[in-house]
């Protein structure tokens, strides 16, 4: 029988300080504690009345690069580092308040917010979290660019299992890489939140050009030539492919469920992500309470 664990929330209020990549804008987020049930709210104190974003998929809307939630009235920018560490040390109720249109960028990876959920700790709710699992094989995508999802063998198994794979082939320095990991709060503390986003010197060029991420420095982020990461060193050997792992763990938070089930991502991104928990969402099955739904 599926075993629901119970729902958290953080013990107290704490803050993280930084600036957008994409904006430049110097950032404060303040993450709060929430209700049972609640889910993750993002909330835009800089507007008028405060207008709130609830972490769903059903808000998620296709920018390039990133993972962009919108309301009616409002919209956040880059918000699969915090969600990851959320999912990832699995505080499920949280409310994340913001004083601009974007995430900070911090160093590009999980390790502040998670040093932030690890300051303040956690405390258990009375309320289970639902879980989604995987029932029959779902694949998406492309020859070249896909995501696929698998059920494990046994039911009673509630493993989130995740391999993600990407080909840089044309830029030698990141090359071919995979990696594969059973996600709980202690791997992703250690093997996940500090890998760091990456782009090429050429990719960072090119955004420059047109007046985007101007701030961020090669210290603030992976910028990578043709000799590897510019001023800077690799945490992990395969920082880059851990890194794409770390983004499927924020985009899957968007389903408000733990996940079950083996997800593997083949140079997918942020978009097949999505198109994958919309799909898990509609097709897998749902453990909440004490009853089964499908």
């Amino acid at each position: 029988m599926m075993q629901l664990r119970p729902q958290y929330t953080l013990r107290d209020s704490i803050s993280i300080d930084g600036f957008g990549y994409w904006s430049g804008k110097d950032i404060r987020v303040e993450l709060l504690p929430a209700g049972e049930n609640q889910g993750i709210t993002f909330i835009r104190k800089d507007l008028p009345g405060a207008p709130r974003i609830a972490a769903t998929v059903d808000n998620r809307v296709e920018v390039p690069r990133r993972t962009v939630l919108r309301s009616e009235k409002a919209t956040v920018e880059m918000v699969e580092h915090l969600m990851a560490a959320l999912s990832g040390m699995q505080v499920d109720n949280c409310q994340v308040m913001i004083d601009t249109e974007e995430m900070p960028g911090c160093d590009g990876s999980s390790w502040a917010f998670l040093q932030a959920i690890q300051q303040v700790g956690k405390v258990e709710q009375s309320a289970s979290k639902e879980v989604l699992v995987v029932r029959e094989p779902i694949r998406l995508g492309e020859a070249d660019s896909w995501i696929a999802a698998r059920p494990l063998p046994n039911l009673s198994d509630q493993t989130f299992l995740l391999k993600a794979h990407i080909d840089y082939s044309s830029d030698a320095a990141i090359g071919r890489q995979t990696y594969e990991l059973s996600v709980t709060p202690e791997s992703f503390a250690k093997e996940l939140a500090p890998a760091r986003t990456f782009v090429t010197k050429a990719e960072a060029e090119w955004l420059q050009t047109r007046g985007i991420a101007m701030r961020p420095s090669y210290q603030d982020l992976l910028i990578f030539d043709e000799e590897g990461p510019i001023e800077n060193q690799l945490r992990y050997a395969n920082e880059c492919v851990r890194h794409k792992a770390l983004d499927m763990v924020g985009d899957f938070a968007l389903s408000g469920c733990e996940v079950v089930g083996y997800f593997i991502g083949h140079c997918s991104g942020h978009r097949l992500n999505a198109e994958l928990i919309r799909l898990l969402l509609r097709e897998g099955q749902r453990f909440h309470g004490h009853r089964l739904s499908a």
